[in-house]
């Protein structure tokens, strides 16, 4: 599902036009960015769950040159399946 379908499906199941629809998604998406900036997580009950995690820094390899290169350590975004949506998924 695209975010355009996901806007469209928003839009005709809460009977509003696409353009509160997508304003809804952006917001949305635009609220769970600024949280994971900050280290917050953001829990969506029976969803799942948004955190941040701190990936370590290691040694990878130039595939073409085959020489050494360092990766550095940073921060990368995780979401955990909530019970609900894990469930309904593994039907």
């Amino acid at each position: 599902m695209t975010k355009a379908e996901l806007v469209e499906r928003i839009a005709k199941k809460a009977k509003i036009t696409k353009r509160q629809a997508a304003l809804a998604v952006d917001t949305f998406i635009d609220g769970v960015t600024a949280a994971l900036k900050k280290g917050q997580k953001v829990s969506l009950v029976g969803f799942g769950t948004f955190s941040v995690a701190r990936r370590k820094g290691r040694t990878g390899f130039n595939p073409r040159t085959r020489k050494p290169i360092k990766i550095p350590a940073k921060r990368v975004p995780r979401f955990r399946p909530g019970k609900a949506l894990k469930d309904a998924v593994g039907r």
